[in-house]
């Protein structure tokens, strides 16, 4: 099992921009891609981003450009850097870690609010 936590959501500005963190712990060992799906209200559940454990990545259309995924091994982190952002990108970001065995985790999920 491996539980992961986000940080870094928040109330930001059309333009502006965010940081998304995701701390994964339990069987890191374990894990192979990881990434960020989103959830706007009254909307199904969204790819956002992956990352592999070797760096290779795959954006959503609406985000490439824009957003960065990257993640650092050593602490079991993985980021979402969020530029230009826009109102519908606005939405509850959810954090996934994939494990070797095929099974997937959630965090909790970290508001992310786009408005003037």
């Amino acid at each position: 099992q491996v539980q992961l936590v986000e940080s870094g959501g928040g109330l930001v500005q059309p333009g502006g921009s965010l940081r998304l963190s995701c701390a994964a712990s339990g069987r890191v060992s374990s894990m192979n891609s990881m990434g960020w799906y989103r959830q706007a209200p009254g909307k199904q559940r969204d790819l956002v981003a992956l990352i592999t454990r070797g760096g290779n990545t795959n954006y959503a259309d609406s985000v490439k450009d824009r957003f960065t995924i990257s993640r650092d091994n050593a602490k079991n982190t993985v980021y979402l850097q969020m530029n230009s952002l826009k109102s519908e990108d606005t939405a509850v970001y959810y954090c996934i870690a994939d494990t070797l065995l095929g099974t997937r985790s959630w965090g909790q999920g970290t508001q992310v609010t786009v408005s003037s």
